[in-house]
């Protein structure tokens, strides 16, 4: 099994405090936010920031839905959320940077052991278009609410 990892990364018009604090809003901004790919999405425990729990399903293909427990912890509390999925190998890095005046580098990194085989074949082919798809639609929704 080899780790598969995708990363989106965006400048925002908006400061990092900011930023940090919509991308861990889980009970308000990022319940808002999700795109279609994510149905059943639950705040289990906390809602803001480290301590928060979250479950949803994430659906890869119409076929294929995996559902994911995730636990928040912020290592840089003004800088970094990390989803921790209890499940599976699956974990999400949100990373933000100064960027400039006014302008904040968002950065969404998933990594997770992939399969082998010809299953791991497709899973590292297709699975980082779906990623992209879904984190580039988390930051379409986010970023006209940091106006």
């Amino acid at each position: 099994m080899a780790e598969i990892k995708v990363t989106v990364t965006r400048v925002v018009t908006a400061e990092p405090t900011a930023v940090i604090e919509a991308l861990g809003d889980y009970k308000g901004v990022r319940a808002e936010t999700w795109p279609e790919t994510i149905t059943d999405y639950e705040v289990l425990e906390g809602g803001t920031g480290a301590g928060t729990r979250i479950r949803y399903q994430l659906h890869a293909t119409r076929s294929r839905v995996r559902t994911v427990d995730a636990v928040v912890s912020a290592p840089e509390p003004d800088r970094t959320l990390v989803e921790a999925d209890q499940n599976s190998t699956l974990r999400t890095v949100w990373t933000v940077q100064p960027a400039g005046s006014g302008t904040t580098r968002v950065s969404v990194e998933t990594s997770w052991a992939g399969a082998s085989g010809i299953g791991g074949f497709f899973e590292r082919t297709f699975a980082p278009i779906g990623i992209r798809r879904l984190y580039n639609g988390v930051l379409d929704k986010i970023t006209p609410r940091l106006s």
